[in-house]
């Protein structure tokens, strides 16, 4: 694929879900199509140079020049609309690759500062749902205590009344009891004391 700065300037990536930024797999990609074309510029613009340097120093000249038995003095000026454009192309390619890795580096930039912001933003995120968490787990244990304090407390008063009932119970019963054996004592007093024959036997 031959990539232009346009392809550069135009170029989409996709949004991916549940986080902000671009897919970086697609980006890395992208980046390593930019350093292949890259590199083919260098080795072209190299290839350029050796064959300016070869048609300068006069390796190409005996060749163009033997159809044509020509002063050497006429074809000197040729090289230098060659020159002119050569360096031109050499000026323009490396205006390409400045441009592709600044473009680059601005992509590089970009992510890292959506990744600092995407990790700070989940850290304050994360920070914020523990404390509600623990604040919450706070309350319901206050919540409890409160809760297990009533119920002692509302247990206490009553084994209190419980042991109030009993000790009024055996003291109802003490007297009760008590009650009926001064009775049947003095009922067997009475009934020793009559005489058979009051009995009317």
């Amino acid at each position: 694929m031959a990539l232009t700065p346009d392809d550069v300037v135009t170029k989409q990536f996709q949004h991916v879900r549940f986080k902000e930024g671009f897919d970086p797999d697609e980006v890395d990609d992208f980046l390593d199509e930019i350093v292949v074309e890259w590199r083919k510029a260098l080795a072209e613009n190299e290839e350029l140079k050796a064959k300016l340097a070869a048609y300068e120093s006069g390796e190409s000249a005996p060749q163009a020049a033997a159809p044509q038995p020509a002063p050497v003095e006429e074809p000197a000026p040729a090289p230098a609309p060659a020159t002119a454009a050569l360096g031109a192309g050499e000026a323009g390619g490396a205006a390409a690759s400045a441009g592709i890795i600044e473009l680059a580096q601005r992509l590089h930039d970009e992510h890292v500062a959506e990744g600092v912001a995407e990790r700070d933003r989940l850290i304050s995120e994360a920070k914020a749902q523990a404390a509600s968490i623990v604040s919450e787990a706070e309350t319901r244990g206050r919540e409890e205590v409160a809760k297990l304090d009533r119920e002692r407390a509302t247990l206490e008063n009553r084994i209190t009344e419980l042991r109030q009932f009993e000790r009024d119970y055996r003291s109802q019963l003490r007297g009760y009891i008590e009650g009926k054996l001064r009775d049947l004592e003095t009922t067997g007093t009475s009934s020793g004391s009559t005489p058979v024959s009051a009995v009317g036997l």
